[in-house]
């Protein structure tokens, strides 16, 4: 029988002693596996098949298709949903071409302080006010669309919802799903099910299409927490995998799922300016989110993952590993937690229910307001002297 890296591929044949020494240790048993047990118990016999670190060579040619779909569901479903739903654009003002101001917002910061702004009123020519109204508008341009923030809503949207229905098709009928001890039962020698290596295939191959479009993405004050978070969640589905964590995995990946689509709903909606749509599924998302993420997540499956394993074997690497990655997973769910209660105590007081991560568009009204009551309306930065009406931005 091939030992496990072999049925990988890898013979260690024309490696050099340091990186065969670097590689037989991270595949190495007591690393992956509790104890007495190596990766031979895990070769396909009898018609059992069992999880394989070369199944995942797929997920990168996923994740690229993934970022195909995605793109061509943008262009073809989510435009013309947008069109149907109303969704408009705010008018933003441009700033104007200024070769002075612009090279300080690309080389420097895009926030001057104020003594950068007394600087830079001098250089360009401008006061300190049409400064600080240039790099407000200058912000607001590198601001993403609300068509933008709509089609990417809107694709997280039907990911989310597809992938929990079909986790549920998943685990619904199984033995553990209502009973957690059937998690670990004859763990790991438990055979792996074509459901089951779809599932994880899919979740992770998105998780990989998120980080590779981070980038391109609509940016939020959470940028480094939705980092962390991706990363994590691709190291735990794959640990899982791994280390035959199957059906816990399935489990966690499922419960992640149940909230995440009314989230991205709500976002459509709230885009659209169907506001009061938009605040009753922020609700109905909330309630879910803290029952899934911070309830059943913590007393029921990492119940699962910490205490019944060790009524199987001592614990190991893995054991530890594993429930690690659980903990910060719960971590930035508490985080989130606070932003979503945060938003929610808004809308009971009557406020206006908003993203807390967003980055909020800058206007020039309470500047303009207070440049009118000194010195009457002014224009571009200049008094207008027809006092009949006034231009405002």
């Amino acid at each position: 029988m091939r030992p496990w890296p072999q049925a990988m591929g890898f013979t260690g044949a024309g490696v050099s002693g340091m990186l065969q020494t670097l590689y037989n240790c991270f595949w190495w048993d007591r690393l992956w596996l509790p104890a007495n047990l190596t990766w031979a118990d895990l070769e396909d016999r009898d018609g059992r098949v069992y999880a394989k670190a070369a199944d995942l060579y797929i997920i990168l040619p996923l994740a690229f298709l993934f970022l195909l779909v995605r793109h061509l569901f943008e262009m073809y479903v989510a435009t013309p949903l947008a069109g149907l739903l109303n969704v408009k654009e705010k008018v933003r003002l441009k700033a104007s071409p200024n070769p002075t101001l612009e090279q300080f917002y690309v080389t420097a910061s895009k926030h001057p302080k104020q003594t950068d702004v007394e600087l830079l009123a001098k250089s360009s020519g401008c006061s300190m006010r049409q400064v600080e109204r240039w790099f407000r508008r200058r912000r607001n341009q590198d601001r993403p669309s609300l068509l933008k923030k709509f089609r990417e809503a809107s694709w997280r949207f039907t990911f989310y919802l597809l992938a929990f229905i079909a986790g549920m098709a998943v685990i619904v009928d199984k033995p553990w799903f209502y009973d957690l001890r059937e998690v670990w039962k004859g763990y790991p020698i438990q055979s792996m099910l074509p459901s089951q290596y779809w599932y994880y295939m899919i979740e992770l191959s998105f998780y990989w299409s998120l980080l590779f479009s981070i980038a391109s993405d609509v940016k939020r004050k959470d940028f480094k927490e939705q980092v962390i978070h991706h990363v994590a969640t691709i190291i735990l589905i794959s640990f899982s995998w791994f280390a035959n964590y199957i059906r816990a995995g399935t489990l966690i990946m499922a419960l992640h799922d149940a909230s995440d689509y009314l989230l991205e709903s709500a976002k459509m909606f709230n885009y659209a300016g169907w506001k009061n749509t938009c605040n009753n599924i922020f609700i109905v998302f909330a309630a879910v989110f803290i029952v899934t993420r911070l309830i059943i997540l913590p007393f029921w499956i990492m119940h699962c993952t910490v205490v019944y394993p060790l009524d199987l074997y001592p614990a190991f690497f893995g054991y530890y590993f594993f429930n690690t990655m659980m903990a910060v997973l719960l971590t930035l769910h508490v985080f989130w937690a606070y932003l979503i209660i945060r938003m929610a105590q808004k809308f009971i007081t009557g406020k206006v229910v908003e993203d807390e991560r967003s980055d909020r568009e800058e206007t020039d009204n309470s500047e303009e307001e207070e440049e009118v009551t000194k010195n009457g309306p002014i224009s571009n930065g200049h008094p207008v002297l027809n006092n009949n009406h006034r231009k405002t931005d």
